[in-house]
C-alpha cells in the first residue's frame, strides 16, 4: 500500500474518495466540515439535521458529488467518532479501519483521511496507517472462489499544520505495526494440519532472517537435556515434535538500563484437543487459535526487528501440539520441570501453563529481568471478562501498571486480577510440589497464573490471559472477524518506553 502525508488542501488530494472524522452532534458550521458541506451541496447539513447521521462512534454517511477545479475525489465518507472530549489518538486506528473497509466494499482503491485528532500527531499518523493495514486482513486465504479481491492501495493522511516528514516517518511505523499484526493474525488463522510446531518454527526463522533478528530453534532432544519435562509432557502424545522458538533482538547501541532484558513469552499450542482430558467435539475447531500468544510474540518481534528500538528484547514461543495417543500424559502423572519442581498433572487440558512453566524458566536463565507471558490460557477469563478486556496478573505492580497504561495508549484494555499466597495454596499437591489445577472451578484464571508464577525466580513478571480477546467471533466496522493480534501494540509501547 502506498502512503502519503499532506498538511493542506485536503479536498485536492489525488484520490478517489475523501473520509473525515465527525464528532457527535457536530454541525457543519465552520472549518473543514463547512467546506466539505459545500462540496456536497449541503447534504452533510441535511443528514445531520434529519439525524440520519449523528456522529456516534462507528456511524457513517456516504455521498457522491461532482468534482470541480483541482478536486479529483467524487465521493465523501463521514465517520462518526463520538464525543470530542473522549476522542484520542488510539481511536484513529478504528476510524481509519472503518473508513477503509467501508470504501473498499464500494471498490474504491484510494482515499484521503482527515482524522481531526488533537495531541501527538505522530501517534495519530501511526494509528491511521496501522488501522488501514489491519482493516485489509480477511479470512479467505484458502478459498478458491468468492475471495475478496478489493483492496486499498493508496492512502493519504491529512493533518493540518504538521511537518510532512514527521508524518511520513509515522506512517511508515504504522505500516510496520499493521503488517506485523496481520502477520500474527495469519499465523493464528492457519489450519493445524498446515501450522504445526515445525512449520511455526520455520516461519519464525524465515521472518527473523528478513528483519534482522537472531533465531534459535530448540528441538525435543535439546529440551530433554535442559530438563523441560513439563513442556514435553504436553507434546508426548503427538506425532508432531515440539519446538522452542527463541528470537533475539540486540540493538547496535543500547540506551536501556544496564543488565535489563525484557522477555516476551508465548503459548504456542498449534492445536489443543485437551489430550487424555479430551475436550467436547463442539467448537474444538476453534483450538487452532490456541497458539495466539505465540503468534503475538512472533508478530511483536517482527515489528521490533524493523523498528529497531535501542533496548534488547527476547522472544520465546513454546510451540507444541496437544494430542491423545498411547504415549500421552495421563491425569495423575508426575513430571519434573527444568527448575527441578515436580508437577502432578490432574488435567491434561490445563496444558498451556505446563509449556509456559519451562519457557519462563528458560527466559530467566537467558538473563531476562522482566518477563511478560501471553496465552489463551483459560475459559474462565472469558466468563469473567468477556471479549472486552484482557486479564493481567503479575508479581510486580509497577510492571502491571505500566502494561495497563501502555494498553490505554494503544487502544487495548487490560483488567488486573489478584494473585497471592492464598491462591497459591490451592495448587499444592499431596504427592508432588504442585498440581496443574486447583479445586473445582474456583478462580480458574488466577490459578493458571499462580501456577506460572511458581517458575519465576527473580524476574519481574506479568501474565496476560488473552483467551477472550485473541479471537473476534463477529466482524467490526474496522476489522474482519477472526484473530485480533491482541497485545502487539501494547507490547511495542512497553518496549518503546523502556528506551
Amino acid at each position: 500500500m502506498k502512503t502519503q502525508a499532506i498538511t493542506d488542501n485536503f479536498q485536492e488530494a489525488q484520490v478517489d474518495a475523501l473520509a473525515v472524522a465527525v464528532f457527535k452532534d457536530e454541525k457543519p458550521s465552520s472549518g473543514l466540515l463547512k467546506e466539505l458541506d459545500k462540496l456536497t451541496g449541503g447534504n452533510i447539513a441535511s443528514v445531520i439535521k434529519t439525524e440520519e447521521f449523528t456522529g456516534e462512534s462507528g456511524d457513517t454517511a456516504y455521498f457522491l458529488f461532482e468534482p470541480k477545479g483541482k478536486i479529483k475525489a467524487s465521493r465523501l465518507l463521514l465517520v462518526g467518532v463520538g464525543d470530542r472530549a473522549e476522542y484520542k489518538a488510539s481511536d484513529v486506528s478504528v476510524l481509519a479501519g472503518t473508513a477503509a473497509r467501508n470504501l473498499q466494499k464500494r471498490n474504491i482503491r484510494s482515499f484521503a483521511l482527515a482524522p481531526r485528532a488533537d495531541g501527538d500527531l505522530s501517534e495519530t499518523a501511526t494509528n491511521a496507517a496501522a488501522g488501514v493495514v489491519t482493516s485489509q486482513f480477511e479470512l479467505d486465504k484458502y478459498k478458491t472462489s468468492d475471495k475478496n479481491k478489493k483492496a486499498i492501495d493508496n492512502f493519504v493522511l491529512y493533518v493540518e499544520g504538521a511537518k510532512e516528514k514527521d508524518l511520513k516517518d509515522a506512517l511508515n511505523r504504522g505500516e510496520i505495526v499493521g503488517d506485523s499484526m496481520n502477520f500474527a493474525r495469519d499465523l493464528a488463522n492457519e489450519p493445524p494440519n498446515i501450522l504445526h510446531p515445525t512449520e511455526m518454527a520455520k516461519r519464525a526463522e524465515k521472518m527473523a532472517k528478513e528483519v534482522g533478528l537472531k533465531c534459535e530453534i530448540l528441538d525435543e532432544k535439546q529440551m530433554e537435556k535442559l530438563g523441560m519435562g513439563s513442556l514435553l509432557s504436553v507434546s508426548i502424545g503427538s506425532d508432531q515434535p515440539a519446538k522452542l522458538i527463541v528470537l533475539k533482538y540486540e540493538p547496535k547501541k543500547s540506551t536501556g538500563k544496564k543488565g535489563e532484558l525484557l522477555a516476551l513469552v508465548g503459548k504456542g499450542i498449534t492445536f489443543d484437543t485437551g489430550g487424555i482430558s479430551i475436550k467436547p467435539a463442539e467448537n474444538m475447531d476453534a483450538m487452532k487459535y490456541d497458539m495466539s500468544g505465540g503468534a503475538t510474540v512472533i508478530g511483536t518481534m517482527r515489528a521490533i526487528g524493523l523498528l529497531k528500538p535501542t533496548v534488547p528484547v527476547l522472544g520465546i514461543v513454546a510451540a507444541v501440539e496437544n494430542m491423545p495417543d498411547g504415549k500421552a500424559t495421563r491425569p495423575s502423572d508426575v513430571v519434573t520441570a527444568s527448575n527441578g519442581k515436580t508437577i502432578e498433572i490432574l488435567n491434561t487440558d490445563a496444558e498451556g501453563r505446563l509449556v509456559l512453566a519451562d519457557a519462563v524458566v528458560y527466559a530467566e536463565n537467558q538473563g531476562a529481568t522482566k518477563i511478560v507471558d501471553m496465552a489463551t490460557l483459560t475459559g474462565a477469563v472469558i466468563i469473567a471478562l468477556g471479549d472486552l478486556n484482557t486479564a493481567i496478573l503479575g508479581n510486580d505492580q509497577e510492571l502491571v501498571d505500566e502494561i495497563i497504561e501502555c494498553g490505554k495508549e494503544a487502544g487495548e484494555n487490560f483488567w488486573q486480577l489478584p494473585i497471592g499466597k492464598e491462591y497459591s495454596k490451592m495448587i499444592k499437591s499431596d504427592i508432588a510440589d504442585i498440581k496443574n489445577i486447583g479445586g473445582g472451578r474456583k478462580a480458574g484464571t488466577i490459578i493458571g497464573a499462580v501456577f506460572i508464577e511458581e517458575f519465576i525466580k527473580d524476574a519481574k513478571w506479568a501474565h496476560l490471559d488473552i483467551a477472550g480477546t485473541a479471537w473476534a467471533d463477529d466482524a467490526k466496522p474496522h476489522r474482519s472477524k477472526g484473530p485480533t493480534a491482541i497485545a502487539v501494540r501494547t507490547l511495542l509501547k512497553l518496549v518503546e518506553k523502556s528506551q
